[in-house]
């Protein structure tokens, strides 16, 4: 069985992004934190994956951060 959370060490290995952008895109309100556990941050995997593959497509594209955060909040 897949492990259910991942942190964001994890993301950052798995996805070769820093450890400042999870934590950046935390506080802009694109991946969402599932749990705490003393306190860590803990999210779902499917879910960090999905956010970043879209937020890549949309930067590759010549979008904003600004508007891909507006867009994907939206939707």
């Amino acid at each position: 069985m897949a492990k259910s959370l991942i942190s964001p060490a994890e993301i950052s290995k798995i996805h070769s992004i820093s450890y400042q952008t999870v934590n950046y895109y935390t506080n802009l309100g694109l991946l969402r934190v599932k749990r705490r556990e003393a306190n860590n941050r803990l999210y779902c995997p499917k879910e960090v994956s999905s956010c970043l593959k879209k937020v890549s497509e949309l930067k590759s594209r010549g979008y904003s951060l600004r508007l891909i955060c507006d867009l994907l909040r939206k939707g």
